[in-house]
């Protein structure tokens, strides 16, 4: 017996009530002098065709800007600067890599509560010109009009052809492993 397909509704991330942050993790020798950088995704955007009565999804794409990262940390401008400029030219390659895409044409949905669910995308990242499958399983709640996702990931940054950042001749460096996390705001367009 098949089921009939639910109709999906499109919802377009609403970047400026979203979050999304990545966490480096500072190691060597001064490590203890250095800080563990949190850095803010600024410039995203993003769709998924969802319904909430049947509990389906379609695909889900989000495109960020790699030149949008900047630090959240309380630290001085003249660092803040610098270690923003070291991740634009000398890790991200922005110019180079200007866009970071995240597409998952397989989401599963299951409902955990009302209008509670959890989502399971299997997708690819593509991220300083390399292409990998990256799965994400977050969070969903529905409230309306409106679906907030929220989760985390991990990825190793040498999986992307990226070298980790390394100062003071290796005395203080980044170690290859970055975690994201989210909480997105999409809302339901017509």
């Amino acid at each position: 017996m098949e089921t009939a397909k639910a109709t999906l509704l499109r919802y377009v991330v609403d970047a400026r009530a979203s979050r999304f942050t990545v966490q480096a993790f500072a190691t060597g020798i001064l490590s203890a002098m250095g800080h563990n950088p949190r850095i803010g995704i600024r410039a995203f955007s993003g769709e998924v065709n969802f319904s909430a009565d049947a509990a389906q999804a379609g695909g889900f794409r989000l495109t960020m800007k790699s030149n949008s990262l900047g630090v959240l940390d309380d630290i001085s401008d003249k660092d803040r600067r610098e270690i923003e400029k070291m991740m634009n030219d000398q890790v991200l390659e922005s110019s180079k890599y200007p866009d970071i895409v995240y597409e998952a044409p397989n989401v599963t949905i299951a409902r955990l509560d009302g209008s509670l669910y959890s989502a399971n995308l299997a997708g690819t990242l593509s991220f300083h010109g390399v292409t990998r499958n990256q799965s994400i399983t977050a969070r969903i709640a529905q409230f309306g009009e409106v679906i907030r996702a929220s989760g985390e990931f991990s990825l190793n940054q040498s999986e992307y052809g990226i070298k980790p950042i390394s100062v003071a001749g290796g005395a203080l460096k980044v170690k290859d492993e970055l975690k994201f996390s989210f909480e997105m705001v999409a809302r339901k367009q017509d």
